[in-house]
C-alpha cells in the first residue's frame, strides 16, 4: 500500500516507546507547536493518502490477476474427444490413497454450453449427467 495502516487510520506515523526513551533525531528535535501544526496538516492530507493506497491496491489487484490469467489455459473440448474423469467425483465411497484418480476414457458427446459436456462411454452408453471441464482432462492415445 505504501503506507502504514496506523497512517492510514489515525493520520501520523506511530512512535513505539523505546524509541522516545532513546535520543533520537526524532526525539530531540521535538516541537510541540510545529508537531501539532504538522498533525493538523496531515489529517486534512488523510484522505488523500487513503485515496492514493486505494488506487496502489487496484493496480496491484490488476496486475496479478492479469498474470494469473496469462497462466491459465482454458480447457475446451470437441464432440468427439477423448477425455478422462476425476474418479473421486463419480465415487459414492471414499476409496483409498492408491485408487486411480481419473477414469475412462470417455467420448464428448455434446458440448452443453462452454465448460459443460456430456460424455458416453466407448461403447456409445450416455452417461447420466452433465460434466464441468474442470472435472475433465484430455486423453492421449
Amino acid at each position: 500500500m505504501g503506507e502504514s495502516p496506523f497512517n492510514l487510520s489515525f493520520g501520523t506515523e506511530a512512535v513505539i516507546p523505546v524509541d522516545v526513551g532513546v535520543p533520537s533525531p526524532r526525539v530531540i528535535n521535538f516541537n510541540e507547536q510545529i508537531n501539532g501544526d504538522g498533525l493538523r496538516a496531515n489529517l486534512d492530507l488523510l484522505e488523500e493518502a487513503r485515496e492514493e493506497s486505494r488506487i496502489r491496491v487496484a493496480a496491484y489487484k490488476q496486475k496479478v490477476s492479469h498474470y494469473h490469467d496469462l497462466k491459465i489455459r482454458p480447457r475446451e473440448f470437441r464432440a468427439g474427444d477423448l477425455v478422462l474423469r476425476k474418479a473421486a467425483i463419480s465415487q459414492l465411497k471414499k476409496v483409498g490413497k492408491l485408487s486411480p484418480t481419473w477414469e475412462g476414457p470417455y467420448r464428448v458427446k455434446e458440448i452443453i454450453r462452454p465448460g459443460s459436456y456430456k460424455l458416453e462411454t466407448l461403447g456409445e452408453h450416455q452417461l447420466p449427467h452433465a460434466w464441468n471441464s474442470k472435472n475433465l482432462r484430455k486423453y492421449y492415445q
